[in-house]
């Protein structure tokens, strides 16, 4: 297992996140394929790698259509700044062969604008076993620990998207 003072050193993964509002202004949360059964905590919104020299917003929707089958939406905001996120040291090693320490993201909102029907998680390399539409506040509190503070923040950066 890698030191603490070795994970330090380790670079963020640069990715993008998307916070897609229905018409109800709910947003999209989709469990994850590899979660447990017995952990509840495993729902979270579409993200994902920018590929090297891809603008973030092109890889968003680009992510979007590999995850969820659909890029029927349109861009209604980007986060302020890059937000962060640490693996968990235990998990350092297993995610991404331990060539990062965590994540960086770009966060962009976005309007679906399809019917639910377009939503298909039966993709090339599927990621999400179910999904449905969630309270932008409950967010936090449907997601892995570690990434907790990440999705607080989040709800704040575009809380007011669904006021």
């Amino acid at each position: 297992m890698l030191s603490a003072e070795e994970i330090a050193r380790l670079p963020y993964r640069p990715c993008v996140g998307i916070v897609l509002l229905n018409a109800e202004n709910r947003v999209f949360v989709a469990k994850r394929i590899d979660a447990s059964k017995d952990n509840p905590h495993a729902w979270q919104m579409p993200q994902g790698g920018i590929d090297k020299g891809e603008d973030p917003e092109r890889a968003a929707l680009r992510e979007l259509h590999e995850e969820i089958g659909t890029d029927k939406v349109a861009v209604i905001g980007e986060s302020q700044s890059w937000l962060r996120y640490d693996f968990p040291p235990e998990l350092v090693e297993k995610v991404r062969h331990g060539r990062y320490r965590g994540q960086e993201q770009r966060w962009f909102a976005m309007r679906f604008l399809g019917k639910d029907s377009d939503i298909d998680l039966d993709t090339e390399h599927p990621e999400f076993s179910d999904w449905r539409w969630e309270n932008l506040e409950n967010l936090p509190a449907l997601t892995i620990t570690f990434k907790r503070d990440l999705y607080t923040a989040i709800v704040q950066e575009f809380r007011h998207l669904v006021a």
